[in-house]
């Protein structure tokens, strides 16, 4: 199911609105009844600046969680070349027939785990994901028979290895369901339409206040749009590429 941040130029064009349409409020609202005072003018020049440094503290904090979400995915993919790699070495442990046959498993299921990382519709994935499951099942009986048959120290580490190449599949797909919270996206844009309405209200006396109204939800959308993207595993403009798996599969080819 996707989430609904995946869709970036809906995160941008809907927060810029929503934004937007606060700051209008914000300026020309009849305010007539909360009319302010002097005193009340001085406590508002206090709240407007502390409304803004939170919103950025917030859209800071999702930022650094996006990075760190996006920075853990390029880490698993470059686990997973390595599992792989390991394992198609620690294949000469296996009797002849297991090792040529273990080694052809391995390269279709290296080529599956690069098309999981650049393909994008939902339905191609699922049958990535159908085929990697059959895959995976596939290589660990290819690994067990002989460990059954003959278990040595020596078969033991690559049954050791195909456990490892199992498990980093699972990791990378963990790493990609790990998202943010809606949670935050939903304090990041009711702060952010705070912000906009006191915005709003503190210029409605600006001559040209609609245009420059305009600049905040802006500017907002755009971080919004950034923070959505690169929290996005597989949308958008920033993904992780599989260069470490793409480059193993081209050293793995046979010539």
């Amino acid at each position: 199911m996707d989430n609904p941040t995946d869709h970036l130029i809906v995160v941008f064009v809907a927060s810029f609105f929503v934004l937007w349409a606060s700051a209008l409020a914000g300026a020309f609202f009849p305010w007539k009844q909360w009319k302010l005072e002097e005193e009340m003018r001085e406590h508002f020049g206090i709240i407007l600046p502390a409304a803004l440094t939170l919103l950025g503290l917030i859209i800071g904090f999702s930022f650094s969680m996006a990075i760190g979400r996006y920075d853990q995915r390029k880490n698993y993919e470059e686990a997973e070349a390595n599992a792989i790699g390991t394992e198609y070495v620690r294949a000469d442990l296996l009797p002849a027939a297991d090792a040529a046959k273990v080694r052809v498993l391995l390269r279709n299921y290296l080529d599956q785990r690069v098309l999981f990382y650049i393909t994008r519709g939902n339905e191609q994935i699922r049958q990535i994901n159908a085929r990697t499951a059959q895959l995976q099942s596939e290589l660990w009986s290819a690994v067990l028979a002989p460990a059954a048959a003959r278990p040595t120290p020596v078969i033991a580490l690559a049954v050791s290895g195909m456990n490892d190449v199992l498990n980093s599949q699972g990791y990378t797909q963990a790493a990609w369901w790990n998202r943010l919270p809606m949670e935050a996206w939903v304090l990041m844009l009711v702060i952010g339409i705070c912000c906009n309405v006191l915005v709003g209200y503190s210029g409605r006396k600006v001559k040209g206040k609609t245009v420059l109204l305009l600049v905040l939800p802006l500017v907002l959308a755009i971080a919004f749009s950034l923070v959505a993207d690169i929290d996005s595993p597989r949308q958008g403009f920033i993904s992780v590429q599989p260069q470490n798996l793409a480059s193993l599969a081209e050293s793995l080819r046979p010539h």
